[in-house]
């Protein structure tokens, strides 16, 4: 990263998200812009679906980062926004269409794409390509699970081939997405995400003793990328019933009633549903180790911060089936 506003020959830089939902894989692009804005370079953010209460955002426009929403501005009726959101062939062209137009007025000398996965922001590499706009790929996420279709492997590839540098936060996710391309990536290279905890800072002091062992999940809740409805799956078995052992589920996402239902329907007690939080140290204050049952990640904050903790973690190895592992201390 440069050190003044005058190592960049024209100051202005833009980020474009492809997620809609915030968490953990828009630290990266977010923190990045608000360390420059406050260097003074000229940053605008394009994403969908901005909140404007997010700390994230509130920091970004404090900053003096032009935040610009791909659905329109926050006046549009939500019921209109949602629609063009479910007809999504329809939306994109018209969010791409609006990207354009602000690119065409800011100039950006730089535009740095972040995506969820490996291939889901490829329309936005296609507006920089046929604007001449250079432009850098971030690929939070690349799984198996989740293969680039057909129908946009052509323009996906070209995408790779001509952006100024394609970036990944570990490097199986350079190589899955190397694999799914078909070619190596000329200028593919691995960089880590910001993550909540300093690395000088001594590990938590380990949990007074609780007469049972608290394993501290901390994920979006979403079942079928994070795999909560395993770890429920596995608490439901008799052996794992009959020890003392509580599993705390930290995060919020579209499917707690299911997760919630399914905890319910095998009569479980240790699973307790603990919300959002963005204070990791509270966590491991009293929890004895992270347990990650997830299907598909990047390179999870969670197990970094842990790990910073002091807490061993509990994973599981997505390239392998699910089959858990134990990681020590870095």
């Amino acid at each position: 990263m440069a050190t003044s506003p005058h190592d960049f020959p024209h100051p202005r830089i833009a980020f474009a998200s492809s997620n809609h939902r915030w968490g953990g894989s828009e630290e990266l692009w977010s923190l990045t812009a608000i360390e420059l804005a406050r260097r003074g370079v000229q940053v605008c953010a394009f994403k969908r679906r901005f909140h404007r209460c997010d700390r994230r955002v509130v920091e970004m426009r404090a900053a003096g980062t032009r935040v610009i929403d791909l659905e329109g501005p926050h006046w549009l009726p939500l019921v209109a926004r949602r629609l063009m959101t479910a007809l999504w062939r329809l939306a994109r062209p018209w969010m791409a269409g609006r990207m354009a137009r602000e690119f065409a007025r800011r100039h950006p000398a730089l535009v740095v794409i972040s995506q969820g996965l490996n291939h889901d922001g490829w329309w936005l590499g296609v507006v920089c390509r046929r604007l001449g706009l250079p432009y850098v790929m971030i690929s939070q996420k690349a799984s198996d699970l989740y293969w680039p279709g057909d129908e946009m492997l052509d323009e996906l590839r070209e995408v790779y081939r001509d952006a100024a540098s394609a970036l990944f936060v570990s490097e199986h996710n350079r190589r899955l997405t190397e694999e799914q391309l078909g070619f190596a990536l000329p200028r593919g290279q691995v960089v880590r995400n910001p993550f909540n905890a300093r690395l000088d800072d001594a590990p938590s002091p380990w949990p007074a003793d609780q007469g049972k062992i608290v394993l501290a999940c901390l994920a979006r809740l979403d079942a079928r990328e994070k795999g909560q409805d395993l770890l429920i799956r596995v608490l439901a078995q008799p052996r794992w019933r009959e020890r003392p052992i509580e599993v705390r589920l930290y995060g919020a996402g579209h499917n707690e009633q299911g997760l919630r239902a399914m905890a319910a329907f095998h009569g479980l007690q240790n699973v307790v549903f603990a919300g959002h939080t963005d204070t990791p140290r509270a966590v491991w204050r009293d929890s004895h180790a992270l347990i990650l049952p997830s299907r598909c990640e990047g390179l999870p904050l969670a197990l970094v911060e842990a790990m910073l903790h002091g807490r061993p973690a509990i994973i599981t190895e997505p390239r392998r089936g699910g089959a858990c592992t134990t990681a020590g201390h870095p």
